[in-house]
């Protein structure tokens, strides 16, 4: 196993760690929403780091290409998941960001069984980052609806750009040759 897959496969075990300490937190301002906080933050250094290294290194594997954005997503649901049960983080905006994942991973395995790879997007890289620091802020600074919604629109405009760009760049993988 490449240091690349080993740093993805640690940010996949902080995700457990993230979810107690955010439910220790009840969605307050504390100790242990800072700590949740702490181990978001590092949680998603990962994701840069391991695609530093597995590029600079070329370590790049196919079990990192699987493993990484997998981590990435399960990572940010988990925060609005919760942020979404205690009413901060509303449901349909986490519709929006689950449809979004669940089509073009559909997308990308239509594309896989025709021979075709669809590599990350910029606009992708961009949703997940944007969705990490916004994330972070809603941690940082909880109780505050103004820059809660800012944070949940910015996320819901990636997701659907990125999304939208992804379909629009790939849309002959869904039809027959």
């Amino acid at each position: 196993m490449t240091t690349a897959s080993k740093i993805t496969l640690a940010r996949v075990v902080m995700i457990p760690a993230f979810l107690v300490t955010m439910y220790l937190s009840e969605g307050t301002k504390g100790m242990w929403m800072y700590i949740s906080l702490a181990i978001f933050v590092i949680a998603s250094l990962t994701d840069f780091v391991d695609g530093y290294i597995a590029r600079h290194y070329n370590q790049t594997t196919d079990f990192g290409k699987f493993l990484d954005p997998l981590a990435d997503k399960l990572l940010t649901i988990a925060a609005m998941t919760c942020f979404c049960e205690w009413g901060v983080f509303p449901a349909w905006a986490l519709m929006i960001v689950l449809t979004r994942e669940f089509a073009v991973t559909g997308l990308r395995l239509i594309a896989v069984q025709k021979g075709n790879v669809i590599a990350a997007g910029w606009s992708g890289k961009v949703k997940t980052a944007s969705t990490m620091m916004g994330l972070c802020v809603m941690m940082a600074v909880p109780g505050i609806p103004v820059l809660n919604w800012i944070v949940i629109t910015i996320i819901v405009l990636t997701t659907l750009y990125s999304g939208i760009e992804y379909f629009v760049q790939n849309w002959s993988c869904l039809w027959d040759k």
